[in-house]
């Protein structure tokens, strides 16, 4: 994708991406709060454990508008059934982290700068099978405003309330 596709999008992707990060942080904050009246793993096992209620009950719905298959695809790679354990890390993490002095809003800065932290190192590597793209000045730029905003609001969010 170039640059000037990237910035002629739909705005329904920017719409759909900036819901996904609100229900990210209503996600977050509903699993701090098991966290909170049990622990982190409780959290973590009632998150997934839902999850897995809704497929089941999805793939029930779906079961028969499936289409069969002309020719028998791939298996996945072993690195993407990894995915569960990097969830469940993740619940368990920031349901501790939410209850702790950074907050709902420092975890989700941290998460963010962690997220294009290691965005921009796939992408230069090459990891998970993308191709390799060295990060540019603006990549640099955008991983620096996310950190500088997170320490703000790490460092000198706690006044303001």
């Amino acid at each position: 994708m170039t640059i000037e596709t990237a910035r002629n999008s739909h705005p329904i992707y920017f719409i759909g991406a900036f819901a996904t990060g609100g229900l990210l942080t209503f996600m977050v904050h509903l699993n701090g709060e098991l966290a909170r009246y049990g622990n982190a793993l409780f959290s973590s096992w009632t998150a997934h454990g839902t999850g897995i209620i809704a497929a089941v009950i999805l793939l029930l719905v779906l079961r028969g508008r499936r289409a069969p298959m002309a020719e028998k695809t791939a298996g996945a790679p072993w690195w993407a059934y990894l995915g569960g354990v990097s969830g469940a890390a993740t619940v368990i993490l920031t349901s501790t982290a939410v209850n702790s002095p950074l907050g709902l809003s420092g975890t989700l800065a941290l998460g963010l700068a962690g997220q294009v932290a290691f965005s921009l190192a796939a992408d230069s590597w090459g990891l998970f099978g993308l191709p390799k793209r060295r990060p540019d000045l603006q990549d640099i730029a955008a991983l620096g405003l996310v950190v500088t905003g997170g320490a703000l609001i790490i460092l000198f969010g706690r006044g303001a309330a």
